[in-house]
């Protein structure tokens, strides 16, 4: 993860923060993901250089038959996705995509075409490794949206400012 962060967010500062998902938070997250999530901890990094956000990465660990594949999912200060890595498979070699297949998530958001036969090419005889990475980009942008309206929910209104 180091080594693909380094990658990713050269020149950053990462921060790695751990957050506690409330029931209503993971409620939300899987109405956005269009699944249930489970996990209600989370650890992202965030990315800054010169005080400025640069972007935020998530790690998501999944099945895609049997066996696992982790995914580094890094989000730009929009919601989109900046760029995904390839951290760990357990599949067999020939079920991973070319690298230019996780490529096409750059620049996606969340939204009702970000799903195989949308706006991300499925892969023919790797059919099960696309459909559960695209599964787990749109649970990584749906913590990753829900993160952001509770932080906005929780900001203080300028009246309550000292």
């Amino acid at each position: 993860a180091e080594e693909a962060l380094a990658l990713v967010f050269r020149g950053c500062t990462l921060e790695r923060a751990t957050v506690y998902l409330t029931e209503k938070q993971l409620e939300r997250a899987g109405v956005l993901a269009g699944e249930k999530i489970e996990a209600a901890i989370t650890r992202p990094w965030t990315a800054t250089r010169d005080g400025q956000l640069v972007g935020t990465a998530y790690l998501d660990t999944h099945k895609v038959r049997t066996l696992s594949e982790t995914i580094l999912v890094a989000i730009d200060p929009r919601g989109r996705v900046l760029r995904i890595e390839l951290l760990s498979f357990a599949e067999p070699e020939e079920y991973i995509p070319r690298g230019n297949w996780y490529g096409q998530f750059s620049g996606k958001e969340l939204d009702l075409e970000l799903r195989l036969k949308g706006s991300i090419r499925p892969v023919t005889g790797a059919s099960l490794t696309a459909a559960a990475t695209t599964s787990a980009v749109r649970r990584v942008l749906a913590l990753h949206r829900t993160l952001a309206e509770s932080s906005v929910e929780r900001a203080p209104h300028a009246s309550e400012v000292p």
